[in-house]
């Protein structure tokens, strides 16, 4: 798909976030239904959001996440049970309502980022005890770790997204049950070794990855949200990361931080007003999104076009919102 396409789509994926319908909960990026018998059905926007804000739209972007998260999970069946039940077209889903465990866990396989919470950020200033881990002198910047590690954040709220909490704290704060706690844990890492054997064989690195985990109703753990996309990984190319590392450049972005460096690059870092941004750069980013799915499914991205008017009479054949 060339870029001229992939602009002239704008308009779509604009008009594809904002499906004004009452009924909605919304997300930066997801818009949320309650259907009967304890359902939800799921819309994924087009709209992305960095620093924490929806900063534009881009093309395919919530097709591309829907059906790629809902591949991970078909695919991870065997190592944790989730709550998917049906795909009613390319942007939405239909999931089993469960309560969501609030503590985000995060694995990393690589010692990266700039932001005064990230792993690299602190080593540099000469931290070696860092979120309950020792690292071992001699690291440099996106380098491998010597293992995944995982550094939990409580979920979003009046904590809010913070990376200061350790392992050990997510028990001693009473979030989880040790067992619970034990078994999300060991969920996490199989999975990311999972992610990253395909993401291997893909020509891609998978760097760190963020999973969600709820409670269905008959008190099992299971995975929500989404999985190994753009939006919740990132991922670099594998073919140059090994020169850039040794050139000392930043490793080529698959991911929803390609759009995260082009501000920075303008000075822009989340505060303010966001300056303009070319429609090559949303049309560039389609194209890293789309790559990301061919690359780890071994599927061509074939886009499904369904207008607001579609999707309503879709709705309503499922029984209608409460």
């Amino acid at each position: 798909m060339d870029e001229k396409t992939l602009i002239s789509l704008l308009p779509m994926a604009f008009q594809s976030a904002h499906l004004n319908l009452s009924g909605r909960e919304s997300g930066k990026v997801r818009d949320w239904y309650p259907l009967p018998d304890g359902k939800r059905l799921i819309i994924t926007t087009d709209r992305l959001s960095a620093f924490d804000r929806v900063l534009a739209c881009v093309p395919y972007k919530g097709q591309v996440l829907n059906q790629l998260s809902n591949w991970w999970m078909r695919s991870s069946e065997d190592i944790l049970p989730n709550h998917l039940i049906s795909e009613p077209d390319p942007n939405a889903v239909i999931v089993e309502e469960a309560r969501p465990i609030l503590v985000e866990v995060i694995v990393r396989g690589y010692i990266t980022g700039v932001t005064s919470t990230a792993l690299w950020y602190r080593y540099s200033l000469g931290e070696r005890n860092i979120y309950g881990y020792t690292f071992p002198e001699g690291l440099h910047k996106n380098q491998a770790l010597p293992a995944p590690i995982i550094t939990p954040t409580t979920k979003g709220g009046a904590t809010g997204h913070d990376e200061r909490l350790t392992c050990a704290e997510v028990v001693e704060h009473g979030l989880l049950d040790a067992l619970t706690w034990e078994y999300v844990q060991a969920a996490a890492l199989r999975l990311f070794a999972r992610g990253q054997a395909v993401a291997d064989q893909a020509g891609l690195i998978l760097v760190d990855t963020k999973y969600e985990f709820g409670l269905s109703k008959t008190g099992k753990v299971v995975l929500i949200d989404e999985i190994h996309t753009p939006d919740s990984s990132r991922f670099w190319k594998k073919e140059t990361y090994q020169q850039r590392l040794e050139q000392g450049e930043e490793p080529e972005n698959f991911d929803k931080e390609f759009i995260r460096m082009a501000y920075t690059e303008r000075g822009f870092r989340g505060d303010g007003d966001a300056p303009e941004m070319p429609e090559s750069l949303w049309a560039a980013a389609a194209l890293r999104y789309i790559t990301i799915y061919e690359r780890l499914t071994g599927q061509p991205f074939v886009p499904g076009v369904y207008p607001v008017e579609e999707r309503l009479a879709a709705m309503e054949q499922l029984g209608g919102l409460k």
